[in-house]
């Protein structure tokens, strides 16, 4: 049988063109250390950003080479002004079959129904911590409260699939392993614990830092006892496991353990610049030609040109630097703002 991963456009190691994360602004109401860790940035020009029917049209082109999931991220993609919006005209286009989003939960209490409304699918909210102090020190703003609103709103409004992001960093947060599992259980989601990457804005990110997969699974082991890993056809990022008693929860390895073999992710930013790999320097300019005119056919080739010569296996790589002791920060703070693209708050994380 076919599996729905062997179908549309190939790059040179096989992984098909499926997976598109939108990025619909580069700002963010939080400063979490380890993506927004300074006050201010250099934000992309206003003039620049696409409109609502630009990023329709240049999914619509995406759809035709293979993508059929497509997800709403930021910076915070609630700051964008009538996001339900953008997410009627995605949810329209009938080869998207799967419309997501990933916030950080802050003004989801106010949006959630209409979101579901316009016709979103999932969601996904990012909660490092379910301490409020800890909260405050690791975004610099005082919003737990209200993250937790937009979780509950969520519930709510009676969306499927709730999962919540964690990204554990040692002697931050990785005591709360175990709280947060009993959270997730507790609003009917699945938490997924993310290990710490050195990618775009994490300039104080260190390999000591990291709590390893190997590592989270030993301690949820010592409170839950035998965990069984769950056997899935997917390329999805999160590897998923389940307790003796029922609950799931996943693990997003790319530090310790990548999976740039099976990524049919890419990504567009909300000027337009569409990135093959999370760890990618440099990107497709798709905003010009799209404004300057271009047929769909010609976008549609630019694209497909752009990912058939794709070889990125940017985590991999990463990693190889450990074994001659070369992996540090990815990208300087001074390097950041010469180049907002390459922000994980720009791209979409």
């Amino acid at each position: 049988m076919t599996s729905s991963f062997d179908r549309g456009l190939r790059d040179t190691l096989g992984r098909p063109l499926r997976n598109l994360r939108v990025s619909v602004t580069d700002r963010c109401n939080l400063r979490c250390q380890y993506c927004m860790p300074e006050e201010e940035y250099a934000w992309l020009r206003r003039a620049d950003l696409l409109t609502f029917e630009e990023i329709q049209q240049l999914v619509e082109v995406f759809t035709q080479l293979g993508v059929d999931k497509v997800r709403l991220t930021g910076g915070e993609p609630l700051l964008r002004r009538d996001l339900p919006d953008l997410v009627r005209m995605l949810a329209d286009v009938t080869a998207v079959r799967d419309l997501a989003m990933t916030s950080n939960g802050v003004l989801l209490g106010g949006q959630a129904s209409a979101l579901r409304a316009a016709g979103l699918h999932r969601v996904t909210v990012s909660l490092d911590t379910l301490r409020p102090e800890r909260f405050r020190a690791l975004t610099r703003r005082d919003d737990h409260a209200a993250v937790l609103r937009g979780i509950e709103a969520v519930r709510v409004a009676g969306f499927p699939g709730l999962k919540i992001d964690t990204v554990v960093i040692r002697e931050v947060n990785e005591d709360e392993l175990v709280e947060l599992v009993e959270f997730a259980r507790g609003v009917d989601a699945e938490v997924r614990f993310i290990e710490y990457m050195d990618v775009g804005g994490a300039t104080r990110w260190s390999r000591s830092q990291v709590v390893s997969r190997a590592e989270i699974l030993e301690r949820l082991a010592a409170r839950y006892g035998p965990i069984e890993p769950i056997r899935e056809e997917t390329s999805a990022p999160a590897e998923r496991f389940r307790l003796r008693d029922g609950a799931t929860f996943g693990i997003i390895a790319s530090t310790t353990t990548p999976f740039c073999q099976t990524c049919d992710r890419s990504r567009l930013t909300a000027d337009g610049t569409w990135y093959l790999c999370l760890y990618a320097q440099r990107g497709v300019d798709l905003r010009t030609p799209l404004r300057a005119g271009a047929s769909r056919d010609e976008l549609r080739a630019l694209i497909a040109g752009g990912w058939t010569r794709r070889r990125d296996r940017g985590a991999e790589e990463r990693k190889d630097l450990e074994a001659i002791g070369h992996r540090g920060v990815l990208v300087q703070i001074e390097g950041l703002r010469q180049d907002p693209h390459l922000e994980m708050h720009t791209r979409g994380g």
